[in-house]
């Protein structure tokens, strides 16, 4: 019997930090990276149904959401869309639990995206400190809590403004020639980053086209078959997939920090992009929008990538993810420029719970699919 990886990973992040929030940098912080590992405990969760796993996303959350359901740390005037993307496992919680706070929770969550400012043409500004700009990392954060919430307490209205989310973000950050996705757009085309005349950011950065894909995949179970535009998340799913296919590493079957310029002096295999890409195969697949047949050797080979190209075992057991990016973004106070040195230059980590985080999905994902543990 072969190794349940998932199994493993997260038992070791269990074990190395049973509060997620004691990590170094986060201070207790209301933080995005939570939301990644506890959605992938709670697919460990419902493959193996071990009590523990869904412990381990209670426990972490319950240190947030208080009883009367305001939540720690948290601000909504910030209108930072980061800030939803924890919000997803209030709707496990308040399913197995039955208590309200988690609801409670929820709504307050879901009045931040009422009130969040968007752009001219309706979508959410990534965060009010970054006004006008649509950053492809903002779908996943916002989109799937925003779909659960619709399908799960106001039977399934307005979802037609999601799937406007992601037409409109396709539509600007594409482009057309590779394929792939910018990674941000300026709708006033006035940031330092910005072209001038397009308004585009300058590269494709690996993790934000993996964020998106993970919105696209993640939105797309919640959202009932037959709703309106339900098809066009699935042509986004396939034709980014197939953009990526052509610039992975060969060998490898991973991928590279910065997507199209593997060739060029700096650049890395980076661990969270390549794991979102084998997170995103495998739930098409599993979802019945991506063809078995045509992508279950790629997905074969890219998981295989993962495991000889980023992890090694410590001398306790536990597993370590190396080479993800600590963190990327354009603008602020840094002043980020976008630029491929920039993208370049961010510290690259061992177990960054984004990378952590995305690796487990990936993980949980295809022992689904291909079942071979």
């Amino acid at each position: 019997m072969k190794m349940n990886w998932s199994v493993k990973t997260a038992n070791s992040i269990m074990e190395r930090l049973p509060r997620l929030y004691e990590d170094r940098g986060n201070n207790g912080k209301w933080s995005y990276d939570y939301g990644v590992i506890l959605k992938g405990f709670e697919k460990v969760w419902r493959q193996t149904g071990e009590q523990k796993y869904f412990n381990f996303i209670k426990d972490n959350i319950d240190y947030f959401v208080q009883e009367d359901g305001s939540i720690r740390g948290y601000h909504l005037e910030e209108y930072n869309i980061d800030h939803i993307n924890n919000g997803k496992l209030l709707f496990v919680l308040y399913k197995e639990t039955g208590e309200e706070k988690y609801k409670k929770a929820c709504e307050l969550l879901r009045r931040q995206l009422e009130e969040h400012p968007r752009t001219s043409e309706g979508v959410f500004w990534h965060k009010q400190i970054y006004p006008y700009q649509i950053w492809l990392d903002g779908l996943y954060m916002g989109s799937p809590f925003y779909a659960e919430y619709q399908t799960t307490f106001a039977n399934g209205e307005g979802l037609e403004d999601i799937i406007r989310q992601f037409k409109l973000s396709y539509e600007h950050l594409l482009d057309r020639e590779t394929g792939l996705l910018y990674h941000a757009w300026d709708e006033q085309k006035v940031q330092p980053w910005a072209d001038q005349r397009t308004g585009l950011s300058a590269n494709f950065w690996g993790r934000s086209i993996g964020w998106y894909l993970l919105a696209v995949v993640d939105t797309l179970e919640i959202l009932p078959e037959k709703t309106l535009g339900r098809d066009y998340l699935v042509r986004i799913l396939e034709n980014t997939l197939q953009a990526l296919v052509d610039y992975q590493d060969e060998k490898s079957g991973v991928w590279y920090q910065v997507t199209d310029k593997g060739n060029e002096k700096g650049n890395y295999l980076e661990a969270s992009c390549s794991s979102m890409y084998v997170c995103a195969i495998a739930k098409g697949i599993r979802l019945g929008v991506l063809n078995r047949k045509a992508w279950e050797a790629q997905l074969k080979k890219s998981h295989q990538g993962l495991l000889e190209e980023f992890v090694l075992l410590t001398k306790e057991g536990w597993v370590n993810l190396n080479k993800t990016c600590q963190v990327a973004g354009l603008g602020g106070a840094d002043k980020r420029d976008g630029s491929y040195a920039y993208y370049i230059s961010e510290p690259i980590i061992c177990n960054d719970q984004k990378g952590l985080g995305a690796f487990l999905q990936a993980l949980a994902e295809f022992e689904e699919v291909i079942k071979e543990v």
